[in-house]
């Protein structure tokens, strides 16, 4: 049952002529269950979206890579009219990301040089307060070099990523570093290895991970866990260490045209991404990063990772598990069909979800310039699969409705076959190395909402692309997303 906050929201949804009703449809689809709705944008702003934040009275702060902040009053008003745009800080560079610190009332910004903080001190509705708050790394000038910024940890740090020189060297100090910005200003060197970050984000736990995009050493679009102390897997700017002795010792160079999963049995500091999300089949670009944890006001998905892409407009869902010391885990379609090329992204809370969209220089799917929306929840549930555990003989799949038991527990109605990519220095990667794994057996619950998959021919150090194309539910409609992705690193005794 829709419980009445949910019913309140989609009420306006509908009232603007939405549809929510997937029965009445042969085959569903995505907007069925969540509606992209549009923040209007005044003429007179160009909106190239780098970073969000809310603000204690409910504003919404949004940065653009224009170097202005932009303060939105109303911005869960789905009445265009209501929503009213405020300039509250400009003159900036490339602002791609916004923390605020309830302790001392400042909104934190991270332009190409530096995290800056600022304050209305005045009240008169703008920032008059700019301050250098950190700024102990190198630029280059070249265009790449893109900051990226975390909110605060429990710590009260800001967690920095800093992308490679052209994407491709390290030219600046710390170019292809994470660093926390501690509570005084002075840096800690955090994590080695980074590539090309798009997005930075934490679990409820205050893990942090990231998005790092494909291109060279990477095949795919890496999420990571940045483990403290840990090399993410791209060596170039590790001529760095000197600059970061409690980072010692660096770590070796891992072996070009080798795989990820041998190397990272030769370097103790290599930490594997969590999950390899396939380039081209789930996205090109990752980018802003939500952990989910909206007590249900988002669907069924508490606990699960909502992953940006600013090339094919879309967001991804992403569940992790830690086997053996490592985290692995899977990534699945979620929604595509944004007007622009997703960068940052934002859980509001009332559980939806703002995208912020810029594809100037980049290209997207999405063919606006830019833009700004709104994923809310229509209140119905999609028919698919929740989530994907690995288990010492197999897989253990769960899923949001009861399926049709005799397709469901027929081997025959599952396929997965693995392959891997390159690790090279070599920009990007075919997939290689592809095997047929063995469905052998198909168990299903009694509720009918849980399978397990005893398979022969798992490999570690493989991505696993499981296809359930022949599921159908009870009602007799086939899986939303038929396809999900499991990267596997250990497979638990």
């Amino acid at each position: 049952m829709v419980n009445k906050s949910i019913a309140l929201l989609v009420a306006p949804l509908m009232a603007l002529g939405f549809s929510a009703t997937a029965r009445a449809q042969q085959r569903p689809v995505e907007a069925d269950y969540y509606k992209i709705v549009q923040v209007p944008i005044p003429n007179d702003v160009v909106l190239e979206c780098g970073g969000m934040e809310w603000m204690p009275d409910g504003k919404l702060a949004v940065s653009t890579r224009r170097g202005d902040i932009y303060f939105l009053e109303n911005p869960l008003s789905l009445n265009p009219r209501r929503i009213r745009f405020i300039k509250w800080a400009t003159g900036m560079h490339e602002v791609m990301g916004l923390a605020y610190n309830k302790k001392d009332g400042y909104l934190y910004a991270i332009q190409r040089g530096e995290v800056t903080r600022l304050k209305d001190t005045d009240g008169r509705g703008h920032a008059n307060v700019y301050e250098t708050f950190c700024d102990d790394w190198g630029i280059s000038g070249d265009y790449h070099e893109y900051p990226w910024m975390s909110k605060f940890d429990p710590e009260g740090n800001l967690w920095v990523l800093l992308t490679l020189t052209g994407s491709f060297t390290s030219d600046a100090r710390f170019r292809g570093w994470c660093l926390r910005v501690r509570p005084d200003g002075s840096i800690l060197p955090t994590c080695s290895g980074i590539r090309s970050p798009g997005g930075i984000g934490a679990d409820d736990q205050g893990h942090m991970f990231y998005d790092d995009n494909q291109g060279p050493w990477q095949g795919g679009d890496n999420f990571n866990y940045l483990e403290p102390g840990k090399f993410m897997g791209h060596p170039i700017g590790n001529k760095w260490y000197d600059f970061a002795p409690n980072m010692h010792p660096r770590p070796q160079d891992p072996q070009s045209g080798s795989r990820i999963w041998i190397e990272a049995q030769k370097i103790p500091q290599y930490n594997p991404p969590a999950v390899i999300q396939p380039y081209e089949k789930v996205g090109q670009s990752g980018s802003g990063i939500v952990f989910n944890n909206s007590g249900g006001k988002f669907g069924p998905y508490d606990g699960q990772f909502f992953n940006a892409d600013q090339h094919h407009s879309n967001l991804n869902r992403l569940g992790i598990e830690k086997v053996k010391g490592y985290y692995q885990g899977w990534v699945i379609k979620f929604r595509s069909g944004f007007s622009s090329g997703n960068v940052p992204a934002l859980q509001a809370p009332d559980g939806s979800i703002f995208v912020g969209g810029t594809s100037r220089g980049w290209g997207s799917v999405g063919p606006r310039d830019f833009a700004l929306e709104r994923l809310v929840w229509t209140g119905k549930v999609a028919f698919e699969i929740h989530d994907m555990h690995i288990t010492h003989d197999g897989f253990d799949l769960n899923f949001t409705q009861p399926l049709d038991k005799t397709i469901a527990s027929d081997p025959r109605s599952y396929r997965m076959p693995t392959w891997t990519y390159i690790y090279r220095e070599q920009y990007g990667s075919p997939e290689v190395d592809q095997t047929a794994t063995t469905i052998k057996q198909a168990t299903v619950s009694d509720d009918g909402k849980h399978v397990h998959l005893v398979i022969d021919g798992l490999v570690p150090g493989h991505i696993h692309e499981l296809h359930l194309s022949d599921l159908r539910s009870t009602d007799g409609l086939p899986l939303l997303h038929p396809v999900i992705y499991y990267t596997l690193w250990n497979i638990p005794d």
